[in-house]
């Protein structure tokens, strides 16, 4: 296990070290609401009539071929536990060949030294990687330039911009300025060299907000929904006074639940690349979440917690998490992924 020495404090970096510690808690995860998966069983196939060791886990993301329809979603960066983590993630990616997003590079452009906490490609030279930033900060000075200076550092194959008004909202002096941000997000769309993707952080996208975004010019959707870590109860974790304690407790279980935003944005964008995140431990409720339309299912938390045990057991997790996938896919009767989301076997649980 690795040691977490990193200070904690008001300024940017000391704020990553805060949500790091947190995030290896389970306190902060959601407790009155679920990802809404538990109302979906995959229909059971007795005779399934394939190999199990014909099975296929292969996809194709934004023109990547990968290994398997998972990704290591945006975590963390800015201190030197997060390098190490990272480092660890990036490993996993290379190894199992599946997509990795960064956290947020903020810090590296307000604190170059702190840049090489996100190199990760020497690592990972095979596999896609996500550079990321917050939405909100193209109101504070973050132009296509920077953008492009992230992008670099990583040698990033995308960029994602994460939405989080609530985080920021409860977060002591957060960015709270989302106003007309749309067009400059359009704007980036145009000018940048890389596909932007566009994730909350786990309060989710309805259907109307992911129209508003696709027509902007954004190349997929992550709809990271309500179920699993909640931010609103990091930053109240991490108030030093009363309101933002209370903001944090009373906003703690707010959103959409993931089944929720990806049917509604499946539905009416059945074509779009769509990334199913918050709340998905397991590669069974992986499995429904492709069903349900997903192109990728991203997981954070649990990834977090394993890297920061060993290498072992991030491989180990993310092994099982495969052999679910392969194993939901066996007893449906499908050897690979298209045909399992073509063959409509999810039904809805009665209640």
């Amino acid at each position: 296990m690795l040691a977490n020495q990193d200070s904690s404090g008001d300024d940017i970096q000391g704020r990553k070290a805060d949500h790091l510690r947190l995030c290896l808690d389970d306190a902060v995860a959601c407790e009155g609401v679920t990802t809404g998966l538990e109302q979906y069983r995959l229909r059971h196939v007795c005779l399934p009539e394939i190999n199990f060791s014909d099975v296929n886990l292969a996809v194709t993301f934004l023109g990547h071929s990968l290994g398997a329809p998972l990704l290591i979603s945006s975590m963390t960066g800015g201190t030197d536990l997060a390098k190490t983590i990272n480092r660890r993630l990036a490993q996993a990616a290379q190894k199992f060949r599946i997509p990795m997003g960064v956290g947020s590079q903020r810090v590296a452009l307000e604190k170059p030294d702190l840049a090489n906490t996100f190199a990760i490609r020497d690592v990972a030279p095979d596999v896609p990687l996500f550079a990321n930033l917050g939405a909100v900060q193209l109101n504070y000075g973050c132009d296509t330039r920077a953008c492009e200076k992230i992008i670099s550092l990583i040698a990033a194959d995308a960029l994602i911009l994460h939405l989080n008004p609530l985080q920021e909202a409860v977060q002591s002096h957060g960015d709270r300025n989302f106003a007309r941000l749309l067009p400059k997000i359009s704007q980036l769309c145009l000018e940048l060299p890389v596909p932007v993707i566009v994730k909350e952080v786990g309060n989710g996208i309805s259907g109307e907000m992911a129209a508003k975004l696709l027509q902007a010019g954004v190349a997929a959707i992550d709809v990271a929904g309500a179920g699993g870590t909640s931010w609103a109860k990091v930053e109240g974790a991490r108030g030093q006074d009363w309101r933002q304690q209370r903001l944090g407790q009373t906003f703690a279980d707010w959103g959409i639940p993931t089944a929720d935003c990806l049917v509604a944005i499946h539905q009416q964008f059945p074509t779009v690349p769509l990334i199913a995140s918050g709340g998905i431990t397991h590669g069974l409720d992986a499995a429904k979440a492709i069903a349900l339309g997903a192109s990728l299912v991203g997981l954070a938390r649990p990834l977090l917690q394993a890297a920061y045990e060993s290498e072992a057991c991030l491989f180990d997790l993310i092994d099982i998490l495969q052999a679910e996938i392969a194993t939901a896919l066996f007893c449906t009767g499908n050897p690979t992924i298209p045909q399992f989301q073509a063959a409509a076997c999810l039904e809805s649980v009665s209640t």
